[in-house]
């Protein structure tokens, strides 16, 4: 039984995160008709500005994630005007391959300036807790995704309606 409600949180966890994805190429494909494989890619140029503002620069966790929300805000209209904006009118392969061409030149270009090895936030940053239910220890991390998921989900449907 305890095993059970342990893969059921994980699965929640994991379906939360990937319903905030799907949601965000939704979003990209709804306004643009353009599916966006950058996507990730500017998340991924976001975690390392907070990862790389925290312990480079020195600044607080909250100030680095606002920058870098800042940072991959600015990001994402660069793209929108460098790469898709000039292809509006052509053919809807030229704009998938601009797609394309700007996630792989993101993926190259932070192996380039940070080099391929992994980089792993300190245990500080995380939150390391647990919450006992049904008599198993789970993971609060688990239950802040599912959390976080779950308001990102209704906070966006509110702002669209």
């Amino acid at each position: 039984m305890q095993y059970g409600i342990s893969i059921l949180l994980s699965g929640i966890s994991l379906g939360g995160q990937y319903a905030l994805i799907a949601i965000g190429y939704t979003m990209v494909y709804g306004i643009l008709r353009l599916i966006n494989f950058a996507h990730g890619d500017i998340l991924m140029v976001g975690a390392y500005f907070v990862f790389f503002g925290t312990f480079a620069f020195g600044w607080p966790w909250g100030i680095a994630a606002i920058m870098a929300i800042a940072g991959a805000s600015l990001l994402g209209v660069i793209i929108e005007r460098v790469a898709y904006r000039p292809l509006r009118d052509a053919g809807r392969l030229s704009a998938v391959v601009s797609a394309l061409g700007a996630s792989i030149f993101f993926q190259n270009a932070i192996m380039l300036i940070y080099g391929a090895r992994v980089y792993v936030y300190p245990d500080f940053l995380r939150p390391d807790f647990t919450v006992h239910l049904f008599g198993m220890a789970v993971p609060g991390v688990r239950l802040l995704v599912i959390a976080a998921s779950v308001l990102l989900m209704l906070g966006l449907s509110a702002f669209i309606q």
